[in-house]
Order: C-alpha cells, then sequence, then structure tokens
C-alpha cells in the first residue's frame, strides 16, 4: 500500500469533474487514496467515488460555505499528513499534473520530492475553444481539449507536506517559501467545456439563490453568483481573441512568482502577484490523454 500521497476534495452533484478527478488521481494513487468529501451524501457521488475513501456531510445552504469548507479541508490535510508524505487537496476541478517530459508519473515524482514543504504548481486553465474545437469530450480531456491559458490565480499551494495552513479558497498558504518545480502544472478545468460550464454555472448560481443573502455577506466565490456570471457564449468566444504564443515554456510565469513572493498584508499568509495575462498556449502532443 502506498503511503506516498493521497488526493483530497470536496464535491456536490459535478459529475463531469469528478469522473475526471477520480480517473485520474485513481489511477496514479489507487482510490483507496482519493478521499472525497461528499457534500450532502449525494448518491451520484457515492457511485462516481466507488472504490475511493468517501466522506459524507450534510448540505444544506450556508451564507459563509466556503469558509466552512477549508477550515474542514484543512483539518483533513492535517490529519491525513500522520498517515501520507504529501496530501494534494483542492476543488474538483482542479488536477495537478506533471509534464511528460519528465518521464516519470505524479506519485513517482512525490516520493523523491522533499517533505515539509508546500508546494505550488504553475497554474493553467484549460479553454474550450468553440470557434475550432467542436469535438466533444466523451472520457479523456487533453486531446479534443488542446489550448489552455496562464492562470495565476490557480497557481496554488496545494500540494502540502508541512504544517501551513491553507487560505479560504486553497489560494494562499501561511509557508514562507515559494516551492515550485518545472515539472508541475495545475489544470484548472472550470472552462474546459461549454455546455458543462453553463450547467455548473445554473447549479452554483441556484447554490447562492438558496442562500439568501447578497455577495457582500456571504463567505462564497463571487463568481457563484448570477450578477457576476456574465453572458456564457461571450465568455467563451473571448478565448480566441487571446494572443497564442509560440512554443510551450512557463519558466517567465515561474520566474514572475519568485519576483513577486511576499507577505500577504500583515497576516500569517504569502503570496505572489497575480495579473490576468492576455495569453494562450496551445499544449504540446504529449499531453494528450494525460487528463
Amino acid at each position: 500500500m502506498q503511503t506516498t500521497a493521497a488526493a483530497l476534495t470536496m464535491v456536490r452533484d459535478d459529475a463531469f469533474f469528478l469522473k475526471a478527478w477520480v480517473r485520474y488521481y485513481g489511477d496514479i494513487l489507487g482510490r483507496e487514496n482519493c478521499y472525497v468529501v461528499n457534500h450532502g451524501r449525494g448518491q451520484m457521488v457515492h457511485d462516481l467515488a466507488e472504490g475511493c475513501s468517501v466522506i459524507g456531510i450534510p448540505g444544506d445552504p450556508h451564507p459563509n460555505f466556503d469558509m466552512k469548507r477549508w477550515r474542514l479541508l484543512n483539518n483533513w490535510v492535517q490529519g491525513l499528513r500522520a498517515y501520507y508524505d504529501h496530501v494534494i487537496v483542492g476543488d474538483v476541478d482542479e488536477l495537478v499534473v506533471i509534464d511528460p517530459a519528465a518521464g516519470k508519473t505524479l506519485l513517482e515524482f512525490l516520493k523523491g520530492a522533499p517533505k515539509r514543504q508546500v508546494m505550488t504548481p504553475v497554474g493553467l486553465e484549460i479553454v474550450h475553444r468553440i470557434d475550432i474545437e467542436h469535438e466533444p469530450i466523451t472520457d479523456h480531456i487533453i486531446g479534443p481539449r488542446r489550448y489552455v491559458r496562464a492562470a495565476p490565480h490557480y497557481s496554488k499551494p496545494c500540494i502540502v507536506s508541512h504544517g501551513a495552513k491553507l487560505a479560504r479558497g486553497g489560494h494562499f498558504s501561511e509557508f514562507d517559501k515559494l516551492m515550485t518545480s518545472d515539472a508541475l502544472y495545475l489544470m484548472h478545468l472550470k472552462y474546459c467545456d461549454f455546455d458543462t460550464y453553463v450547467d455548473v454555472m445554473n447549479r452554483r448560481n441556484q447554490v447562492t439563490e438558496d442562500v439568501g443573502v447578497p455577495v457582500e455577506k456571504a463567505a462564497i466565490g463571487r463568481h457563484w453568483f448570477a450578477e457576476a456570471r456574465g453572458e456564457d457564449r461571450a465568455v467563451f468566444e473571448a478565448f480566441a481573441e487571446l494572443p497564442l504564443q509560440n512554443g510551450f515554456d512557463m519558466t517567465w510565469l515561474r520566474k514572475r512568482m519568485h519576483q513577486s513572493w511576499q507577505q500577504r498584508g500583515d497576516g500569517p499568509f504569502w503570496q505572489f502577484e497575480r495579473p490576468e495575462y492576455r495569453a494562450q498556449f496551445q499544449l504540446p502532443e504529449r499531453f494528450v490523454g494525460v487528463i
């Protein structure tokens, strides 16, 4: 039984992303080392996560949803650290991917990684170019989808082998050193498929409507609220307008992360600058089928 790494997420209803999460981490780490918090104890989550360690919790709407969620995830991470060298934690639409050019699996990479640290993969958002990508996603995502945009907002400190706490949303850590690797990426899947995006946003808007409080009074991501949504097709059409860069080299992005590394205000967390870059890249052929 491997004790190098576990993966942890919390999910409610997101079948598309949960299938990808379970398939990906289950194949690499073993499903028994995948921990799924089933928010609302839904049967669909229970069924799709068969073979994983499923933790059922109540699912009543709450204005402090994100705060409660990350308090639970932080505590679970630290508990699992007593049994694993590393714990990968994040949303169900986020997957830590190792560049196939590294010549090893994610598990093999983590077996050789130092402990007592927090690692931050570079964030990349897989985007659905609806103008040219007409093939539906039937199993693997990379293949039908080949374009990504640089996403510092999703360069998250998500591989934990230290007692450092993560901030709500998982964007910041108390660990005061920025640990990156040329081989690691955090692939954010929110925009990987237009139809899935519409379905997910409809359900998230309903959650915030059920909570019944305005965005400024809720500890829930602003992007869950209908007023922040915008027009769906226009969001995806805009991806075609991002300048396409030559090659695939994120050295510049890691360098900027390190150059801007600093304490976040007077609090315990650390951060780097997270500007929006108007750039897209085509993933090399070696990534096809990884997710």
